[in-house]
């Protein structure tokens, strides 16, 4: 068991959310987990690649910056172009819960086909949500997490499987640590439903919703007790990142002061 005490909450700021525990402590979220405990060497050249291009793209507005400016301007641009992307996956996660809801919405222009492409897959796959933008927390692991959707949803064969999802907004595809951050939540103590807090209901599977302007695919992913144990060893990764300087002391002091004095060739004393 960790030491955080119940319960464990999510709490809404401007700039995001965190969790806390009954006693305020803040609780470890998954995707900062996973951000610190699994290797990501596909950002070193997304980053170079997205300096490079702001370099190429707005070489008129650098050139006209002192270069102080310049500098700053160009370090940042790869913030700028995650934000744009963390923005646009933000506002399609919310209209899509209204969209789970049977709620009308109307999308920005800029998002329109991410929102049009997930209100398909809602009526091709029959979805029958249980429960939509849902808050986990594991007491016995020490962490939290808030999950996209479980839901009913229609199989090729007819079938009707209860699965956990998330939905994912990204140009590239679905991740192999998507697996990890499923399987957290799947293996969690507790779903927090409102105040209340209910054993993680039991689901046949995980899957992956990658939303798309021209489209929207569901991704099996496997997120299984094997899954499980990785992310678990992700966490003690993260922690380490985190505490790792800890286990380096100070400097050991000289017991005595030493006579030593080197004589360089060609210098005189």
């Amino acid at each position: 068991m960790t030491q955080f005490v119940p319960p464990i909450r999510r709490k809404d700021t401007a700039k995001g959310h965190h969790y806390v525990d009954g006693n305020g402590v803040r609780v470890p979220g998954v995707t900062t987990i996973l951000g610190d405990g699994v290797p990501k060497p596909a950002l070193i050249n997304w980053a170079g690649n997205a300096t490079a291009d702001a370099a190429i793209n707005r070489w008129d507005e650098l050139a006209a910056m002192p270069p102080a400016q310049r500098l700053k301007t160009l370090q940042g641009a790869r913030y700028e172009d995650k934000d744009r992307a963390a923005n646009r996956g933000t506002e399609v996660h919310r209209l899509a819960e209204h969209l789970v809801h049977g709620e009308t919405v109307q999308a920005p222009d800029e998002i329109a086909g991410h929102v049009e492409s997930y209100a398909r897959f809602l009526d091709e796959f029959r979805v029958r949500a249980l429960w939509v933008e849902f808050s986990i927390a594991s007491y016995r692991h020490g962490y939290a997490g808030t999950g996209d959707l479980i839901a009913h949803i229609t199989m090729p064969d007819g079938s009707r499987p209860l699965l956990l999802m998330d939905l994912k907004t990204n140009r590239s595809g679905i991740f192999g640590e998507t697996a990890l951050q499923l399987a957290a939540y799947r293996y969690a103590d507790v779903l927090v439903d409102g105040d209340d807090e209910q054993p993680m209901p039991e689901v046949d599977g995980c899957a992956a919703i990658h939303v798309r302007g021209d489209g929207c695919d569901l991704i099996p992913v496997t997120a299984d007790r094997a899954a499980f144990r990785t992310f678990l060893y992700a966490q003690q990764v993260a922690r380490f990142s985190k505490d790792g300087r800890d286990l380096v002391g100070p400097p050991v002091p000289s017991p005595a002061t030493s006579t030593y004095r080197l004589i360089r060739e060609g210098t005189t004393a």
